[in-house]
């Protein structure tokens, strides 16, 4: 049971004699920050004081005299204006803790009235390498799978991978001209990938010849502005005109350092073709690489025989790929529906839009205007080409359809807002109104420079280099901890590197995971893997001290369980810690309510703090009487089944021993 919930719904009951709108008081209920003013607190007797015209402790008064919670409350207390203090009964605290004991889901109860969730995340493009950008799509919705499900939800991940479109455009126009037969027999998908890499790099260089004079233009008039700017003579007795002045420069300062920072990476891009002499040769060779690679796509999509053959030949190399890591990360999807599944629903999907009035023809494409947007979502091109707006329309309509869902969440980066807050008033109009349509939007990995996190060489990090350095970083701290241990180390080689693959790859998930994640962060190695603070590695080691309790003691936790061993609750440590381990239900539900498993990561490095504090307060394997030892060895166990739990709710793995 969630106690928050259940509080909820007391109050809920209580405000209705009260105001004819609950709500907004309900949500104002809060546990509390100190326990001096009990375990929970409820705040909206000002407001609501306010709104009726009465006295704040008057209203309070009123609502704890109708408030119904002596099952599992002591007596409301209402202090100060009108703040209402409420705390636990030791008796209910003691018998919930003694259920959970015997539950397999730690008693929390599923859901009520359970939901389909369709969730879609990850989605690379499948012809070329995951790279650090997959990450934060890739954890998050995974995470959010098993939570949902975990609280009863019914939920289909769908990993709309990109396998159609330009980016094979670019491996058949590479494979066509510049392939090594040998690579490709040897190893396709990194041939494949050099092939993709090299097309890319001839097609920016041609576009970035084509941008270069424009930035230098840019630049110049940007200097000449800030020029006349700083020589502008201003009075010095103005202190309005001075403080404008001032204003403009900093923005001019920024613009002009903008604008060059632009121009020189774009220089830096160009040099690098042009100062190896394969890449200038082939830059000559192929100077028309942009609408070659073009053409080669609208091959593809028209059904061109021998590009489908191809494209055929290269599908399974590049799925085997991505999913060895997704193996290695511990994530696997309901369905994997490309791009490709979709495509030829696209001409009807256009069709459908066009004969509801939707979309309209503009300057010969076709697009969908929204009156409160001057930028239309374009489905089609002059040229007849299908966009991503058109295969997410076609997506959305198709899982509508056969799996009628509550509520689709889509797992994407921000920079994707205008996209979804499109595609999602199309759908509307198209008669979707029936389903939640939810952009989860995360923000960047960012470098220690807080710039998108690449490779000194200036390139994106690929996702398997950023596992592989993970585990190797985290060996080397589960080898540190082993080698430090009083009796000597325990673990031999193998058992480290199987620790180090649990640990690292936890380590970087829960890194992740613990930001908010519509925020920037910046990624260090260091941090994650640090052995305090909310990191994946601190709360693996957290897990692994309670478990080492039962080893020390030779403790049989099963016949223990069975026990029925009353818990005790004598303490402030134990208390506390007992209260939180019931509150692991209420971090669940804020989790589902807005879609953010850093709610989950900070109730279990708080958990674990609780448990530390117990731990030094409050002898277990030492009590003073058989029956302390029980009760404490129990709550240590469910200390450790919460943690196990709630790590792998963010699909983290744990291990017995670091």
């Amino acid at each position: 049971m969630s106690i928050l919930r259940d509080l909820e719904d007391r109050f809920r009951q209580a405000l209705a004699s009260v105001t004819d709108d609950p709500e907004p008081y309900v949500e104002m209920l809060r546990r509390s920050q100190d326990s001096k003013f009990g375990d929970y607190q409820a705040n909206f007797a000002m407001a609501l004081g306010k709104r009726l015209g009465r006295p704040p402790r008057d209203v309070a008064a009123e609502v704890v005299d109708k408030l119904d919670v002596a099952d599992f409350c002591y007596r409301p207390d209402v202090a100060g204006p009108g703040f209402i203090n409420l705390r636990l009964r030791d008796d209910w605290v003691a018998q919930r803790l003694a259920e959970a004991v015997g539950s397999e889901r730690l008693g929390i109860a599923p859901v009520g009235a359970a939901e389909k969730f369709v969730i879609d995340y990850s989605a690379p493009n499948v012809a070329k390498p995951m790279h650090v950008g997959h990450i934060r799509s890739t954890v998050i919705g995974d995470s959010l799978c098993r939570t949902l499900r975990f609280l009863g939800h019914e939920v289909v991940s769908d990993n709309h991978i990109g396998d159609w479109g330009t980016q094979f455009g670019m491996i058949l126009y590479g494979f066509r001209h510049f392939r090594s037969e040998e690579a490709y027999r040897q190893d396709p998908v990194q041939e494949l990938a050099r092939l993709y890499r090299l097309v890319r790099q001839l097609i920016d260089y041609h576009e970035g010849c084509r941008e270069l004079p424009a930035l230098e233009q840019r630049l110049a008039e940007r200097e000449a502005q800030l020029a006349e700017k700083q020589g502008q003579s201003v009075a010095a007795d103005d202190k309005k005109a001075q403080k404008e002045k001032a204003k403009n420069v900093r923005r001019l300062e920024a613009e002009v350092a903008e604008a060059r920072e632009k121009l020189t990476d774009l220089q830096a891009k160009l040099e690098t073709v042009e100062q190896d002499p394969r890449l200038a040769q082939l830059a000559r060779e192929h100077a028309d690489i942009g609408a070659a690679v073009l053409a080669e796509t609208a091959g593809l999509h028209a059904g061109d025989e021998e590009s489908l053959r191809l494209w055929r030949e290269f599908l399974p190399f590049c799925l085997e790929e991505i999913n060895r890591l997704y193996e290695r990360l511990g994530v696997s999807f309901d369905h994997t529906l490309g791009e490709s599944f979709y495509h030829d629903q696209l001409a009807q999907v256009v069709d459908d839009l066009i004969r509801q009035n939707i979309a309209r023809e503009s300057e010969g494409a076709i697009c969908v205007f929204f009156p409160d947007s001057d930028v239309p979502m374009l489905i089609r091109k002059k040229d007849g080409a299908f966009l991503y707006a058109t295969t997410d329309l076609a997506t959305l309509q198709y899982r509508i359809k056969r799996w009628q869902p509550d509520a689709i969440l889509y797992v994407v980066d921000f920079r994707q807002s205008m996209h979804f807050e499109q595609l999602f008033a199309a759908a509307r109009r198209m008669g979707c109104e029936n389903v939640q349509l939810v952009h989860v939007k995360f923000g960047t990995v960012l470098g220690e420079d807080g710039r998108p996190f690449k490779t000194r060489a200036g390139e994106v990090v690929g996702l398997e280099s950023l596992l592989d350095e993970a585990v190797r970083r985290a060996y080397d701290v589960v080898s540190t901890n082993d080698d430090a241990k009083p009796t000597g180390p325990e673990l031999p080689p193998e058992q480290r590197q199987r620790i180090a693959e649990v640990v690292g790859i936890g380590a970087l998930k829960y890194a992740d995971l613990s930001q908010n994640r519509e925020s920037d962060y910046v990624f260090s190695y260091d941090k994650m893997l640090a052995m305090n603070g909310n990191t994946g590695t601190y709360m693996q080691y957290a897990y692994a001290r309670v478990r080492n309790i039962f080893a020390r003691g030779s403790v049989d936790i099963e016949s223990l369980r069975r026990s029925g061993t009353p818990i005790r609750l004598d303490t402030p440590a134990e208390r506390g810690l007992g209260l939180e381990l019931l509150r692991f239900a209420e971090a669940l539900d804020a989790v589902a309510a807005d879609y953010r498993p850093s709610q989950l990561t900070s109730y279990l490095f708080e958990l674990a703090g609780l448990y530390s504090t117990f731990y030094d307060a409050c002898p277990v394997l030492k009590a003073e009487s058989e029956e302390l030892r029980q009760s404490r060895l129990l709550l240590c166990d469910l200390t450790a089944r919460t943690i196990r739990q709630g790590l792998q709710l963010l699909g983290i793995e744990v291990v017995d021993k670091m």
